[in-house]
């Protein structure tokens, strides 16, 4: 990042990138996402100055960004209940909806893990870091990064097989 750049100058050239972060580290939930941005946001112009003296700026808001999502779940209710899967439509003709629905169910997959474990998901395959740097984010060793992931998508091809037969 340039370091003459204004605050509304960053927002306006990477606040597009920030939201579609947010929206998946929230499992697709728009509003929640439009939270998120805005609290990073909000957090990020308080210490501006820290981040555009950044190395890198964007991972210095990305890890904002996600130490605020993990201050969020911390907070929210538990008594939140995951809605249910959507049934399956069966048919032979293609659908062009057909790859919207499979986003769609990856994103409630997805909602459905542990917060950790969607978190590192996310960091991974979404904003593709590698695992030290996930590691670095969440301020946790890298084999705890590869555990968490593996056990993750251990539980998310259980409940692709789960969806798949009942």
């Amino acid at each position: 990042m340039e370091v003459r750049m204004t605050f509304q100058e960053y927002v306006s050239q990477r606040g597009h990138v920030l939201m579609r972060l947010a929206h998946v580290l929230t499992g697709g939930d728009a509003h929640a996402a439009q939270d998120l941005t805005q609290t990073t946001l909000v957090d990020v112009y308080r210490h501006w100055r820290r981040v555009r003296g950044a190395e890198n700026s964007d991972a210095y808001v990305r890890r904002m960004m996600v130490n605020a999502h993990l201050r969020r779940l911390r907070l929210k209710s538990s008594a939140e209940i995951p809605a249910e899967a959507p049934a399956d439509r069966g048919g032979t003709i293609a659908d062009p909806a057909d790859e919207v629905a499979a986003r769609d169910e990856t994103r409630r997959l997805l909602a459905r893990l542990p917060p950790r474990a969607r978190t590192i998901l996310v960091l991974r395959y979404y904003a593709d870091l590698d695992d030290n740097a996930i590691a670095d984010l969440l301020r946790i060793s890298p084999s705890t990064v590869r555990a968490t992931a593996s056990r993750a998508l251990a539980g998310l091809r259980a409940a692709e097989v789960g969806n798949k037969h009942g």
